[in-house]
């Protein structure tokens, strides 16, 4: 797995997923004023990401004490973004808290190319779009304020669904309910918020033009504190990143015979998981003949999505073999399931079913993102291909989970490569040892 090189804004995650309930039940209530507040700080950060523009123009570098400012609510707000969705424990109060549990380091500023300056807003749409889908909270809805429309001589501020919408929502959401039942936050769901709330920090960076780095979306970013546990579904991703502009051009009529093909085996899938719940509650297990029938749509399916979202570069085949594709599945074998799960599986994939939703929305933003550059480049971001395969990987837990392939619940986690183990030192050689 390649390194991600650092970038000059970065998330810092300290949370030991600890939560009080009683400051959890009411969050909400509890946010108000900070609601209040940031959303000034917000106005007054606009109005210097301005000023900000103008010292790249004239100097091509901005002023230290007009980052400083920025930098501060970068900070201020992502700590408030992660108490409001839960990824964070402590109140944040009015100003920004040192060693805040879910925090932001930002690197000085360094000289800037002035035309870059000039376009900034235009080219930061697509990672406003992007942040906007995951949910950045306000970190990226007072950025939004730079894209406006004109109505009756107003300016009409954009915050779109990066205010309250998104992925990190859908999260901090189902976490309210986890925190409730247990006084701990589910560390799949805080992992995926602090991932969204790292991105609108890049975001917004990047649009008040505290750095000229373009935010990625890579979800490797998310490594230094997230995890990946061992899980019975898990993605193969041998992609090359090219893509050809024809076939990029005309993919969605290329997609179309598998479209319908994908309908009919639904179908088919659909009054075969009846029989399977049936039969799994009696044997404990899914017969070996439904298991194969179950993989080879779920192969399938990741195979059809990351054709049609541009995640991968091939056309597909129509049986789901696998390792016939470049974004592929690895699943194990049917083992013991039990039964109280499988009796209760509609019930229980509830949440997953919400979250894979929100990460379906990601994966079409993905994929139209990945056309145009796709069309204009002939490659696929290596971020977008990771992060749009992350929420190929989540759906295809749900599926495997709600089609009694695995009792194992999906893992919302964004990171697609377990972290590897750290080595251990090497233990002192005395001369003894030598002979």
């Amino acid at each position: 797995m390649a390194r991600v090189e650092e970038r000059p804004i970065r998330l810092v995650v300290r949370d030991d997923l600890a939560r009080t309930r009683l400051t959890v039940l009411f969050r909400l209530f509890l946010a108000l004023p900070l609601f209040v507040w940031v959303s000034l700080r917000g106005i007054a950060a606009f109005v210097v990401g301005f000023v900000n523009w103008l010292a790249v123009l004239v100097q091509g570098e901005v002023p230290p004490g007009m980052h400083d400012f920025v930098a501060s609510y970068l900070r201020y707000a992502t700590q408030v973004s992660a108490y409001v969705f839960l990824a964070a424990d402590p109140y944040p109060w009015f100003r920004v808290q040192q060693e805040y549990p879910v925090d932001l380091e930002v690197d000085p500023p360094i000289r800037q190319g002035r035309w870059r300056g000039f376009f900034r807003l235009v080219l930061a749409l697509p990672a406003l779009v992007l942040a906007a889908a995951l949910g950045g909270g306000f970190a990226t809805s007072t950025s939004g304020q730079g894209s406006w429309t004109a109505s009756s001589g107003e300016e009409t501020f954009w915050w779109g669904a990066s205010s309250f919408g998104g992925v990190a929502a859908a999260a901090g959401f189902l976490a309210w309910f986890a925190i409730l039942a247990r006084g701990r936050s589910p560390r799949g769901l805080r992992d995926l918020v602090a991932y969204a709330l790292g991105y609108a920090a890049q975001t917004g960076g990047y649009l008040f033009l505290l750095t000229p780095r373009y935010p990625s979306s890579d979800p490797a970013l998310a490594e230094p504190y997230a995890e990946l546990p061992e899980h019975p579904v898990r993605l193969v991703v041998t992609d090359d990143l090219a893509r050809p502009r024809l076939t990029v051009l005309f993919r969605l009529l290329l997609a179309i015979p598998h479209f319908l093909w994908w309908t009919f085996w639904a179908a088919a899938v659909v009054v075969a998981a009846l029989g399977g719940w049936s039969l799994a509650l009696v044997l404990g297990r899914l017969p070996e003949p439904l298991h194969r029938f179950f993989t080879a749509f779920l192969r399938y399916s990741t195979h059809l999505f990351a054709f049609v979202y541009v995640i991968g570069r091939r056309f597909p085949g129509f049986t789901g073999r696998r390792a016939s594709y470049a974004i592929d599945l690895a699943i194990d074998p049917p083992g013991r399931q039990v039964r109280a799960k499988t009796l209760f599986r509609l019930v229980l994939a509830i949440p997953a079913i919400v979250l894979a939703s929100g990460l379906g929305g990601v994966a079409l933003v993905v994929g139209v993102l990945g056309w145009w550059c796709g069309l204009v480049t002939g490659q696929m971001p290596e971020g977008l291909r990771n992060l749009g395969a992350s929420c190929l990987r989540y759906a295809a837990q749900t599926a495997a989970y709600l089609l009694f392939v695995t009792d194992r619940y999906p893992y919302g986690g964004p990171v697609l490569h377990a972290r590897e183990p750290e080595p251990e030192p090497e233990a002192p050689i005395l001369v003894g040892d030598a002979f």
